[in-house]
């Protein structure tokens, strides 16, 4: 086996845990490879650091994938680490029918990712040396989980970076383009075939299931109360003239749920008492999509679907919002209200808003620009929101980090004269799991702020 020898004026890394070694790394090689082999890693001074395969292609020229000797990634390898990521998902993820199974270097097989729809598996294969074992994943997964079918969505422009070209289909058995798998107790369709990523983004489970508490108690705020009913003696809800209450979600939120997807976050909304969702997204696909899972969970009578831009739609209700104010004020001051231009609808409000877009900046060049975006549509959204309501945003940018995403928030309240209270602060979910010291595995930022006004 080849060896590849660092530079001793390398960052140590890899001794804290990174499996990724930059070709400007590298010093020497003792020995030849063919792209993809194994090859043993050497520090400077001869200490056996790791195995990992090699593609000199590559700007990520090393992917450690095992602290030991390593002769090859053969079946046996595979089947180890496949049924460790299982133990893991079995003890953290529950009852779902839907996880990632496999999550490339956290799950220690740097550039393969493996998602689990019910009996169907989705595999994307971004690494050349991945890419070479290919057939002998298909088989090990197959023999360990015995799906229906294997699909790859291996269409991702990372591929080229390797040398590799985009491809999806089928690997292995039969591969509906639609599966459903039941998360957080409800029922999701996933299209496979030509959905985001995988299909749909298993990392925001847990984040989703965090917006259950803001779905209720809002009912006061509509002058709805509960009293005694005299004949019953059951408490029932009334309204402000004291008659009875029949809407079942009366203590509901309105939610706005923009870059919805899948409408995930619109089912553990309605799931939870909301009393009214608008579900926003930019794809007419991607609503069509969310409409049959709002109807598969009996949701359809409290959610309304808009197909837009959303840092257009937003923009466009603050405007109305602003108008309608400025009408409003003009006429408390006594001034002459102009009313031959009617009031559009334009100018909603909400008392949860929820912006989980795609990823802003894919490079660090793009960072400034991502920011501008992020507090742009963080802006506008929580001017929509109601005094006390509540703003749920994330950015899925591992360029952003963490501290730049939450100073531009606190830009973006500044310039909207908003008081934010930071409730709770997340990450991805357990079955996205973290190794200490790969910063990349750190990219997910969600966070649930309550929204008052300085004035």
């Amino acid at each position: 086996m080849a060896s590849v020898i660092l530079d001793r004026k390398r960052k140590k890394r890899l001794e804290q845990g990174h499996p990724w070694i930059y070709a400007n790394e590298i010093a020497s090689m003792e020995g030849s490879c063919e792209p993809g082999d194994l090859v043993s890693v050497m520090s400077h001074t001869g200490q056996y650091l790791g195995c990992g395969y090699m593609n000199p292609k590559s700007q990520i020229a090393v992917r450690i994938v095992s602290y030991s000797p390593l002769e090859e990634m053969d079946r046996e390898f595979f089947a180890d680490r496949i049924r460790q990521a299982m133990q893991l998902r079995s003890r953290f993820v529950g009852e779902s029918t839907g996880y990632r199974l496999v999550y490339g270097e956290a799950d220690f097989l740097p550039g393969l990712v493996v998602d689990r729809f019910g009996d169907v598996l989705v595999i994307q294969v971004l690494s050349l040396g991945m890419e070479r074992r290919k057939s002998v994943i298909v088989e090990t997964l197959a023999e360990l989980l015995q799906p229906k079918g294997i699909y790859e969505r291996s269409d991702v422009s990372v591929r080229e970076l390797e040398g590799l070209e985009q491809t999806k289909g089928t690997l292995y058995g039969e591969c509906p383009r639609f599966v459903d798998i039941f998360e957080n107790g409800l029922r999701v369709e996933v299209d496979i075939e030509q959905g985001q990523k995988t299909g749909y983004f298993f990392d925001q489970r847990e984040n989703r299931e965090a917006i259950g508490k803001l779905m209720t108690g809002w009912g006061a705020r509509s002058g709805i109360r509960l009293s005694v009913d005299e004949d019953s003696g059951r408490p029932v809800p009334v309204n402000a003239n004291g008659k009875i209450v029949t809407f079942p979600y009366w203590d509901g939120a309105s939610v706005l749920e923009c870059f919805s997807h899948t409408g995930s976050f619109t089912l553990n909304a309605c799931q939870s008492g909301a009393k009214r969702v608008t579900c926003l997204d930019i794809s007419e696909h991607a609503i069509e999509n969310a409409k049959r899972n709002v109807e598969k969970n009996g949701f359809a009578d409290r959610v309304e679907f808009v197909v837009a831009d959303a840092f257009d739609y937003l923009r466009v209700q603050v405007k109305g919002l602003d108008e309608r104010r400025a009408r409003a004020n003009a006429g408390q001051a006594g001034e002459k209200v102009d009313t031959s231009k009617p009031v559009g609808s334009e100018g909603r409000t909400w008392d949860v808003i929820i912006l989980d877009p795609p990823a802003f900046a894919k490079t660090k060049s793009a960072v400034d620009g991502a920011l501008r975006g992020y507090k742009d549509i963080n802006l506008h959204a929580m001017k929509l929101v109601n005094e006390g309501g509540y703003l749920v945003t994330a950015s899925c940018s591992y360029h952003v980090r963490p501290e730049a995403f939450l100073d531009t928030i606190l830009a973006a309240a500044a310039d909207a004269r908003k008081v934010l209270r930071l409730i709770e602060y997340r990450g991805a979910g357990k079955d996205h799991p973290h190794i200490l010291g790969v910063d990349e595995g750190d990219y997910l930022k969600f966070a649930i702020f309550e929204v008052r006004s300085r004035a």
